[in-house]
């Protein structure tokens, strides 16, 4: 193994052992929770980055013959054919018929099982903002529009204009973490590498690969190697510098945690959903699945899973790596759904997307560039799906919608899109501003696609 890939694994495995420190400290004083208990009462939010910025416009498709006209007029080699979208009968209308992009059967079925919903024109804002407002910059605006990293930590903290220190996963787990009495794990799990989302003040997320455990490498007893013996005469001395004593014992514990966890998880159902292969996103998938299925080893009642897909930053080439795209996505989202309803946890597991930033409507000539907002999914069986909540934007460069190129300015704030989702989950209304500080900058909390 590559040095870079040993120290990646290791400070991962050493993060999870802190956060299992954290929960140690509960363990101590709070009462076990009963598995009956524990059956009936679990929820988990699954988070599914994607990564660079989807192409929304691509996704959802205007398929009316005028709208359809104007569309491929504007968007040229990035329009869909339209005899190939896949039409999409939403519950509510604003006159306008919708396709889904020709890679999405697997989402077109959940949507029509209303297991589906569509959350319109959503996107980082301080507060709502119309065409002529951002033209005149009467009202303020999210620093570093159309940045990768500043958007994609946007969403991840929703504090748009602070510097972050937390996610709002991390600060929803903060709260509701008392419901895990028993954890034997973080409830915030990644199933793809460190991210801000869910970084709490109190709770942190173990980190996990689609394959298990991480482990610490060259760290194995039975091996009997030179190394092992010294590294563990080391952890086992006494130690008065609490900088050492304090890293022996985290280091300790992630060994712990490493032997207890892949024990819980060899004690996992053998799943008979089919996930596909060679698809990163639903390897992660199948992992959350697993990691549910042996909740109750687990000692948790409330988990938070981050998941993840790179390449949607298409400038070029997009026809065909989007569409790639897409294809995995639907594929991945539909198995997990899928296997969900055989745990038998469908209406407690509530799938969602986030992404840097929508695309511009026009095109550059082989892809498109950097936008503002875009559509948003939700999956699952307390989605209200089968609905368009929000407004899809007049599809019209410089129209009532636009900033230029086809930037939509977003009508729907992600911290309505995300206090939505911490509502269903079980934070108060009035916690709210805890979680999404800026939440009280906008009309509504709730956004009323979850039942």
């Amino acid at each position: 193994m590559k040095r870079r890939n040993f120290l990646q694994n290791s400070l991962c495995a050493l993060g999870a052992a802190g956060a299992s420190a954290t929960l140690g400290g509960l363990n101590r004083i709070a009462a076990a929770t009963s598995p009956t208990a524990m059956q009936s009462d679990y929820k988990a939010l699954v988070c599914v980055f994607l990564y660079g910025g989807n192409d929304g416009d691509n996704t959802l498709i205007p398929r009316s013959q005028s709208e359809y006209n104007a569309y491929a007029a504007t968007r040229r080699i990035l329009a869909v054919p339209r005899d190939q979208l896949l039409p999409i009968t939403p519950t509510a209308t604003d006159g306008r018929d919708w396709g889904f992009h020709p890679s999405w059967p697997g989402m077109q079925t959940l949507f029509a099982q209303k297991k589906l919903a569509i959350v319109a024109n959503t996107g980082i804002l301080l507060a709502p903002t119309s065409r002529d407002q951002f033209l005149r910059e009467s009202v303020p605006l999210p620093p570093q529009l159309f940045s990768h990293a500043d958007q994609q930590a946007h969403w991840h903290t929703s504090w748009s204009d602070q510097i972050p220190k937390t996610g709002w996963g991390g600060r929803l787990a903060d709260i509701v973490n008392a419901q895990n009495p028993s954890a034997q794990v973080s409830m915030s799990i990644s199933l793809a590498g460190s991210n801000l989302f869910e970084v709490g003040s109190e709770v942190f997320p173990y980190m996990i690969s689609p394959q298990g455990v991480i482990s610490l490498w060259y760290y194995n007893e039975a091996w009997g190697n030179p190394e092992t013996v010294v590294t563990k005469t080391m952890l086992d001395a006494q130690y008065a510098n609490l900088f050492e004593k304090t890293y022996s014992e985290t280091f300790k514990r992630a060994i712990e945690n490493e032997k207890k966890i892949s024990g819980i998880l060899q004690s996992a159902p053998a799943l008979t959903t089919a996930f596909p292969a060679q698809n990163d996103l639903a390897a992660q998938l199948k992992m959350v699945a697993k990691l549910i299925s042996v909740r109750q080893a687990l000692g948790v009642r409330r988990q938070i899973f981050f998941c993840d897909m790179q390449g949607y930053d298409t400038h070029g080439e997009q026809p065909t790596t989007h569409a790639g795209l897409l294809q995995q996505l639907s594929q991945a989202m539909k198995a997990f759904y899928d296997a969900t309803v055989e745990l038998g946890v469908a209406n407690n597991v509530t799938t969602f997307t986030q992404s840097d930033f929508g695309r511009t409507y026009k095109t550059n000539g082989k892809g498109s560039d950097h936008g503002w907002g875009n559509h948003q999914f939700v999956m699952g069986g307390a989605v209200k799906g089968g609905a368009i909540y929000g407004t899809v934007p007049v599809h019209q460069i410089n129209g009532p919608n636009d900033t230029s190129d086809g930037r939509w300015i977003p009508t729907i704030a992600s911290d309505e899109y995300a206090s939505t989702l911490a509502l269903w989950f079980g934070v108060a209304p009035g916690e709210l501003p805890t979680v999404l500080p800026n939440i009280n900058r906008f009309n509504r909390i709730n956004l009323g696609f979850m039942a």
